[in-house]
């Protein structure tokens, strides 16, 4: 089935638009798994990624019928090295049986045989020994695309085949975006974000869905609200993965240009709102009613 499809389908299935940043963080931690993880492998990576698998799973429980998604960001499982790659797997696997779609954090990019690597890795399947295998249990990746169509085709012919997604880095939620974002081009006369979302809208146009929407997505941070009301005019097929609410400053209504006109098109993330709260079902729940007055 198509990405945009499924997770669109996923949407008005749960009623939310909620995605969980899976960004656990050792020294935020609950004290009493820590204790029990460095009692069980020492101070180890294999002791904070398994810290890591348990927060997470007991994350996913918690959360699963009130949210679509989960975004694991890879940096904090890479910085545990060999550990921390099996406990990011072990996470997505777990979310999967959840009945969750997952969309790593990566924000890979390249060209050529590198960028072919990444999207069979992450999206597609890879050729062992003459049998091909998918490696990886994801459903789409933040791609970073600097470096134009040389690095984005191949996840996008990747997407095509495999039923995956992509969700390409167009206006982010950080405070210097616009030292480069903002800036507007001698020629078009519109900021480099605009530019970027005129190639997404470009790149995705024959990978559309029933749903309307096609498997390449835009990264547009919350944070921006102006901004990402030009940009949704200019991408009215891509699916915006929208960061920057709750810890980043941004709330429901600074969301609400995102969506479409029938509430949809928008994935909205929180990690350390939701992860890091007393208690994260109601900050889940809390969150998903406050997106539904607005879209």
């Amino acid at each position: 089935m198509h990405f945009a499809d499924r997770l669109t389908e996923a949407m008005k299935k749960k009623n939310s638009v909620v995605c969980v940043g899976l960004d656990p963080q050792l020294s935020k931690l609950p004290a009493v798994l820590l204790d029990k993880m460095k009692g069980q492998y020492g101070a180890t990576t294999s002791a904070a990624a398994n810290a890591y698998l348990e927060f997470n799973k007991n994350i996913i429980d918690a959360v699963k019928d009130l949210v679509v998604a989960v975004k694991p960001q890879l940096a904090f499982y890479e910085e545990l090295g060999h550990e921390g790659i099996r406990a990011f797997e072990e996470t997505c696997r777990y979310a999967h049986a959840a009945g969750l779609i997952v969309i790593a954090d990566g924000k890979r990019n390249d060209i050529g045989s590198t960028a072919e690597a990444y999207a069979r890795g992450f999206l597609g399947k890879v050729d062992l020994f003459g049998e091909k295998k998918s490696i990886q249990e994801i459903d789409a990746l933040t791609v970073n695309a600097y470096l134009g169509i040389d690095g984005v085709r191949p996840f996008i012919k990747v997407c095509e085949e495999e039923g995956k997604g992509i969700f390409i880095l167009v206006k982010t939620s950080n405070p210097s975006s616009g030292d480069v974002q903002d800036r507007v081009t001698a020629d078009e006369k519109i900021s480099v974000a605009q530019l970027i979302g005129h190639f997404v809208e470009s790149w995705g146009s024959d990978c559309i869905g029933e749903s309307g929407y096609s498997c390449v997505g835009a990264v547009v941070g919350a944070t921006y609200p102006a901004e990402a009301a030009k940009l949704r005019k200019l991408m009215p097929t891509s699916i915006f993965l929208v960061p920057g609410y709750g810890a980043q400053g941004a709330g429901a209504e600074d969301t609400k240009p995102c969506f479409d006109a029938k509430g949809l098109g928008a994935l909205v993330v929180s990690a350390r709102g939701i992860i890091f709260a007393e208690d994260p079902r109601a900050a889940a729940q809390a969150m998903k009613e406050e997106l539904n007055k607005v879209r």
